[in-house]
């Protein structure tokens, strides 16, 4: 008994003197949220006396002072202006080094959170919490950070005219904690991964977000109202006598492959190994532009590109950009209009430079002008293929890019693009010029686009001409968007990733949103019937075409899913129109917090693409995918596709089977092991990737790979026949890559 009165009596002791030291570490003004009536909230941020520790645990004297008062947070996605019962708090404050940022995440069920350890990027099935940061202030990019309640990090960059991008990393720092009432957050954001104007008085703009997985549901403060973007609702964030440290940074790197091919069934050929190095520079020529350089880089994948079905396709596949030096900032170079149901998918798609021997950008924001300049040189086009000779044999082909983007307010935007590719006799020059307003629930752009181009040969020289409008109007029930786009038949934009040209086409969607009552379907979030139609004329398949689509999607919880459609029309292709029609059904759910599903079915009538003899045929497409995570630690994923044609006869034209799967195991944040296998019927192909990986910190890295090609091959004596005989290793490898970021 007095062992026990001593230790209360010590305890009480002990909460005065805290209680004393934590009044004296919170004596300054705390940071403070205003509000005047018609205006953005105002945050004012004060300094640290002294940095936290990120270890996501919220005991540091910064943190002892009351939350901001933010008010409500509402929901944005899939409902709007709604809130929810779990309640998120957040301090904020700056010194000359840092932003950091602390969210205690209150869940009446904590029990229910989802944190998984995974990789960077990786946690968006989990709840998460995360800030976005307008830091140059003029409401055309945002640097959004997200945390999972173990601290793992996600991060987009998005921009006025390419939405998000989940490419770049940036180096940052968090931290995060089960807690009894649910989790808390930790973020400190050095400066120097920030651009911005030093000075007396700095403004940002912000936004907070929280995802919470098992309803399915995300909301944010300010409110992101429906037919606005993040960027658009910010609140202002300021910071006073803030000077942004001017950044030298270099990144040598270090990679050894070694490779063998089977050159006849009793062996392999000699392996084949090669070292390389390289080195990457940036160097901050100001506080808000920066020049970046790179020679000899390694622009290996480590990640391997998904097998896709290649059968049949009438557009080109798209593979996105995964090599670090590219991702970093390419939203700056998008047109408005490109993306989406658009013909231009992207306007620079850097995978075009297929084997950079050198690199470089300047980057960076003055005032209300954005800028961007890009220059490569690849040696691929210069190399002899399987397809021939090249053109210009030994040359590189060269890449200048060039982009100004002038802020007309938040969101709106008027900007330039030029772009130039050399390559022997010939070039390819676009000149670019782009618009995009929003105001209220009404949003508008325009673009246009100028081409001239030479044959590397210098045989032969074209031009042509390009472009699109499109408006929009979205509320929280009612969306529609209208595009028009003309495209000649002689336009050419190298750097593009291009459906098709000598097109002219109208395309056009609306939707409409019913949000159920919550009480009496507490599963159901949102229910919205939608329409889809287009119409056009392909000059160069000599026809015109006609496609209308309507459907309906439902939002559920635990981010389920469901959508059905069915559209039909016409299509030219080799000078014949043919009448074609489609159904889909897809679905998917978060059914526990260990399994998610998805699945998908389609069926119709569509055209076979053969340039000689087309027909039209019968198709099935069938789709499934389970993401397994039994573990915080472990992931298993599993998907399977199928595509099938026949003629409308019955006569079977072609069956195309493709599985992946998927094993990784997350030791901690910075290691983890990976295995793919992945196999293609068409092709008769198995191929299998196994890596290792060590990540301190975005650029200082290790990996560790395997990697080998099984396929179904018969050795005829002195050649290999593709799709007989029996499966065996035709390649194997292995490869080490590192890399180290240093600052001075």
């Amino acid at each position: 008994m007095r062992s026990r009165g001593l230790s209360r009596g010590l305890r009480r002791c002990l909460l005065l003197v805290g209680g004393w030291a934590a009044a004296v570490a919170t004596s300054a003004e705390p940071s403070t949220v205003t509000r005047e009536p018609g205006a953005r909230a105002t945050v004012d941020l004060v300094r640290a006396e002294a940095a936290p520790v990120i270890d996501g645990v919220l005991d540091d004297p910064v943190w002892n002072g009351p939350p901001l008062e933010l008010g409500d947070w509402l929901t944005y996605n899939p409902l709007n202006g709604s809130r929810v019962p779990q309640r998120t708090e957040v301090r904020a404050a700056y010194d000359d080094r840092a932003l950091y940022f602390a969210f205690r995440c209150l869940d009446p069920e904590p029990d229910q959170v989802r944190a998984t350890l995974s990789r960077r990027d990786q946690l968006w099935n989990d709840d998460w919490v995360g800030v976005s940061l307008d830091s140059v202030g003029n409401g055309q990019a945002s640097y959004d950070l997200f945390v999972n309640a173990r601290g793992v990090q996600a991060d987009v960059l998005t921009t006025s005219s390419a939405g998000e991008n989940s490419a770049p990393d940036w180096i940052w720092e968090s931290a995060g904690s089960p807690t009894p009432e649910g989790y808390a957050v930790e973020v400190r954001l050095p400066l120097t991964a920030l651009r911005f104007k030093s000075g007396e008085t700095v403004r940002m703009g912000v936004l907070f977000w929280r995802r919470v997985s098992r309803l399915g549901v995300s909301s944010a403060w300010p409110e992101v109202a429906a037919g606005k973007s993040f960027i658009e609702s910010h609140a202002n964030l300021v910071l006073h006598d803030v000077r942004q440290p001017l950044i030298l940074e270099l990144m040598p790197s270090l990679t050894y492959s070694w490779n063998q091919v089977r050159a006849e069934p009793t062996g392999f050929a000699a392996a084949d190994s090669e070292p390389d190095a390289g080195l990457s520079v940036r160097y901050g020529l100001s506080s808000s532009v920066a020049l970046e350089g790179t020679f000899n880089p390694d622009f290996s994948q480590v990640e391997s590109d998904a097998f896709q079905v290649e059968v049949n396709q009438r557009y080109p596949l798209f593979f996105s950009e995964k090599r670090p030096f590219f991702m970093e900032g390419m939203g700056t170079f998008e047109l408005a209009g490109a993306g989406g149901d658009a013909v231009m998918r992207t306007a620079v798609h850097t995978r075009t430079i297929a084997d950079p021997r050198w690199g470089g950008k300047v980057t960076g924001t003055l005032g209300k002008l954005t800028f961007a300049t890009l220059a490569a040189g690849d040696e691929a086009p210069g190399r002899v293929t399987d397809e021939g000779p090249s053109p210009a044999p030994g040359e590189q082909k060269l890449f200048f890019v060039g982009r100004g983007v002038y802020s007309l307010g938040r969101n709106n935007y008027a900007g330039v693009l030029l772009t130039d590719t050399e390559f022997g006799q010939g070039h390819n020059r676009v000149a670019a010029l782009d618009l995009s307003l929003r105001g209220g629930r009404h949003s508008f752009s325009a673009t246009g686009l100028f081409t001239s181009s030479r044959t590397p040969d210098g045989a032969r020289d074209t031009q042509g001409g390009g472009g699109q409008t499109s408006y929009g109007y979205e509320t929280r029930r009612f969306v529609f968007v209208n595009q028009l786009e003309h495209y000649e038949r002689h336009f050419q934009m190298d750097t593009a990733f291009l459906n098709q040209t000598g097109i002219t086409a109208d395309w056009t969607f609306a939707a409409w949103s019913f949000y159920p009552d919550e009480k009496k379907h507490p599963w159901l979030k949102r229910v919205v019937p939608f329409v889809f139609s287009r119409v056009g004329e392909d000059r160069v398949q000599g026809g015109d075409l006609r496609f209308v689509l309507p459907g309906l999607r439902m939002h559920l919880t635990r981010q389920g899913f469901f959508r059905v459609d069915t559209g039909w029309g016409r299509e030219p292709w080799a000078q014949q129109t043919f009448d074609t029609r489609t159904t889909r059904v897809m679905a998917s759910a978060q059914l526990t917090r260990w399994l998610n599903l998805f699945a998908r079915y389609g069926f119709g009538r569509s055209v076979y693409y053969d340039e000689a003899d087309p027909f039209l045929g019968r198709s099935r497409s069938l789709g499934l995918e389970a993401s397994l995570q039994p573990s915080s630690r472990f992931n298993q994923s599993v998907s399977y596709q199928r595509d099938a044609f026949d003629r409308l006869s019955g006569e079977s034209v072609y069956r195309v089977d493709v599985l992946n799967l998927r094993s990784s195991f997350q030791f901690d944040k910075h290691f983890f092991l990976r295995a793919i296998v992945q196999y293609d019927s068409s092709r008769r192909q198995v191929l299998t990737d196994f890596l290792g990986s060590f990540e301190l910190l975005p650029g200082t890295v290790a990996y560790l790979g395997y990697g080998s090609l099984i396929e179904q091959r018969e050795w005829g004596g002195s050649e290999w026949f593709a799709g007989q005989g029996d499966y065996a290793t035709s390649r194997r490898g292995f490869f080490f890559k590192a890399s180290y970021v240093h600052r001075f």
